[in-house]
C-alpha cells in the first residue's frame, strides 16, 4: 500500500481477467473480490478489463450507462481509498449529453479515492470480417477527443483502450511526454486475438520503452460474443513477465522504472524519433 506521495521506482500492479456480461451486479461483485484480493496481496495498482461492469453482446441496445458521479465510480472510489491502491477501471459506459451515445471511458483512481486521470476510447472498433467478426462500435459509442497521460508517485502513466492497440502513434505520443507505463485494458475478439494480441503489445513495449499492463476480457460473454483473454504484464525490453492465457483471475508483476532507464539510456529509441505526430507535441 501507498504510505506517501513520494515517486515510487519500483511497485507492483495487478492485472484482472473477466468475462463480463450485461448482469452488471454480478460482474461488479466479481471486480471487487478480484481487486481486494490483488490489493491484499501486496499490489500497489489493480488495473480491470474494457467493459469490466457491463459488456453487451454485438448490435444489441446499451441497457446500462453510468456516470463519473454516478454509483459504480463512486464505490470504486471507496474501494480503492479503503485499499490504499490505484485503482483502473478498465472502461465503462460513460453518458453523453443528449446523446443515445456513451463513451468508453477509463478511469484511474488513486489510493486516496480521488479520480486522477478519465480517458475515452479515441479508435472505435468497426470492422467487418465475413464470417468471422461483425463488429461497429461507433453505433453506439462516441469517440473521445485525445491522448491521456497522468504523473504519479508511480511515474507517469499512459491510458489506451483495446484497438487503440493497432495505431501506434498514440503510444509513441505517450512515450514522448513522459509515459512509462502504458495501459491497455481489453476485450480483444477470439478471432484476432490469438494473432495479434500478444505481437501487438510486446511491440507497443518495445519501440517505446516503456512497460505495459494489458488486463483483458476472456472466454464466452454471450451467444455471439467471446473474447481472446491473455492478460499480460510487459517489460520495456518486450518480455512477457506474467501472462494468464485462459480463465478468471488476475496475475502480478513488479514495474521496474530504474529497469526502464537502463534500456532507454542504452538504447535511446526516443531521443532519436524524428517526426510529427498528429496529436500535437503540447
Amino acid at each position: 500500500m501507498l504510505a506517501t506521495k513520494r515517486r515510487r521506482r519500483r511497485w507492483k500492479a495487478a492485472a484482472i481477467q473477466m468475462t463480463s456480461t450485461t448482469d452488471v451486479d454480478k460482474n461488479f461483485r466479481a471486480a471487487q473480490r478480484r481487486v481486494r484480493a490483488a490489493a491484499i496481496a501486496g499490489a500497489d495498482l489493480v488495473a480491470l478489463p474494457e467493459n469490466f461492469a457491463y459488456l453487451r453482446s454485438e448490435g444489441r441496445e446499451l441497457h446500462y450507462k453510468t456516470t463519473l458521479e454516478g454509483d459504480l465510480v463512486t464505490e470504486m472510489r471507496s474501494l480503492a481509498r479503503e485499499l490504499g491502491v490505484h485503482l483502473l477501471l478498465g472502461s465503462i459506459p460513460e453518458s453523453v449529453p443528449r446523446s443515445r451515445r456513451v463513451h468508453n471511458t477509463s478511469v484511474l483512481i488513486g489510493p486516496s479515492g480521488r479520480v486522477r486521470a478519465v480517458y475515452r476510447k479515441l479508435h472505435l472498433f468497426d470492422i467487418e470480417i465475413p464470417g468471422r467478426v461483425s463488429l461497429r462500435e461507433s453505433r453506439f459509442v462516441a469517440a473521445g477527443d485525445g491522448p491521456v497521460r497522468v504523473k504519479t508517485e508511480l511515474g507517469t502513466l499512459g491510458l489506451s483502450i483495446c484497438y487503440d492497440l493497432r495505431f501506434p502513434e498514440l503510444y509513441r505520443w505517450l512515450a514522448l511526454r513522459g509515459a512509462e507505463v502504458l495501459f491497455v485494458p481489453a476485450a480483444f475478439t477470439a478471432y484476432t486475438g490469438p494473432h495479434h494480441w500478444l505481437p501487438l503489445l510486446r511491440a507497443r513495449a518495445i519501440e517505446n520503452q516503456c512497460w505495459v499492463v494489458a488486463p483483458a476480457q476472456v472466454g464466452q460473454h454471450s451467444a455471439d460474443r467471446k473474447s481472446h483473454g491473455e492478460t499480460a504484464i510487459i517489460d520495456p525490453w518486450g518480455k512477457v513477465v506474467a501472462r494468464k492465457a485462459r480463465g478468471q483471475g488476475w496475475i502480478a508483476a513488479e514495474i521496474d522504472l530504474l529497469l526502464l532507464e537502463r534500456i532507454r539510456r542504452g538504447l535511446p529509441c526516443l531521443e532519436h524519433t524524428k517526426g510529427t505526430f498528429r496529436f500535437g507535441r503540447k
